[in-house]
């Protein structure tokens, strides 16, 4: 996943074909094809009754996944260089999107 204290660090910086100009933009796509959620943690509202997990992510939109996955060189270095294992594992990401999206959903209703 994106973290964002490692573009901080310029660590995934390098990775991102569009440059470093397009972080954000980069970071928006991943928030809305699901690769990566926004949610947070208030523990002081469990105290309150109330959840503290509150997911705030819409539901991901992962036929906009391929478009980010090929906007980072390490992903689409896997597809040049071994196609048929790089569409397993982005089939297999696909699934793991949704699933880790019902997930936190689940959570945000309990």
């Amino acid at each position: 996943m994106l973290n964002v204290g490692a573009l901080r660090e310029g660590y995934v910086l390098d990775h991102i074909k569009a440059g470093m100009s397009c972080t954000q933009d980069e970071m928006k796509k991943a928030v809305e094809c699901g690769y990566w959620p926004l949610f947070r943690y208030s523990p002081e509202l469990a105290a309150e009754g109330k959840n503290p997990f509150q997911l705030d992510s819409p539901a991901p939109d992962t036929d906009k996944l391929m478009d980010f996955l090929m906007g980072e060189n390490r992903f689409a270095s896997l597809k040049n260089n071994f196609p048929e294992k790089a569409d397993a594992l982005y089939a297999k990401t696909v699934a793991d999107v949704k699933a880790r999206y019902e997930k936190y959903r689940k959570m945000a209703e309990d």
